[in-house]
């Protein structure tokens, strides 16, 4: 689609996923590199967590899987590190869901589009400026000045839209 980032907002569902694992590690570890910032082990550790599926996961959760994995860590210091995360684009936050989830191209600077499956749970994320534009454009008619253009949309991914053989999958 012109206009649009080039990458695919859903894995195909028999991906390899410790590769989309490696490739968030990777680019996380080529941007601190890049902007002088630290990847530490409890940044590691939560960005793991955090691709550890294409779905959204709470502070909460990712304060628990910590603990399974014997690292101990206060509430506001997984805040911290959610919040370094952001500022440096390697996870957004999904406000509807009040969780995280990996971005896949941080070295774009973006305001994503998040596509979730109301089924599955697994979240697609596009970055299409013409849907930035339309917003700010729209707004603007109003006199709104728009700083943080970020759409989440709920619905059905191609793969529970496939295996729903009731017909509720088209809208």
């Amino acid at each position: 689609m012109p206009g649009t980032s080039a990458h695919e907002p859903f894995p195909d569902r028999g991906h390899d996923h410790d590769r989309c694992i490696e490739d968030a590690f990777n680019r996380a570890e080529k941007l601190c590199m890049q902007n002088g910032l630290r990847l530490t082990d409890l940044r590691r550790g939560v960005l793991e967590i955090i691709w550890q599926s294409h779905r959204p996961i709470g502070a909460y959760d990712i304060l628990d899987r910590l603990k399974e994995r014997g690292r101990r860590a206060a509430p506001m210091t997984v805040y911290r590190t959610l919040d370094f995360l952001m500022d440096n684009r390697l996870v957004h936050r999904l406000a509807s869901q009040n969780a995280y989830i990996g971005c896949d191209h941080p070295e774009e600077a973006h305001r994503g589009q998040f596509l979730i499956c109301r089924t599955c749970g697994v979240v697609g994320e596009l970055s299409d400026p013409r849907i930035v534009a339309a917003i700010k454009e729209t707004a603007a008619t109003t006199g709104f000045s728009v700083e943080t253009p970020v759409v989440e949309v709920t619905g059905l991914c191609r793969e529970c839209i496939d295996s729903d053989d009731t017909g509720h999958g088209n809208a």
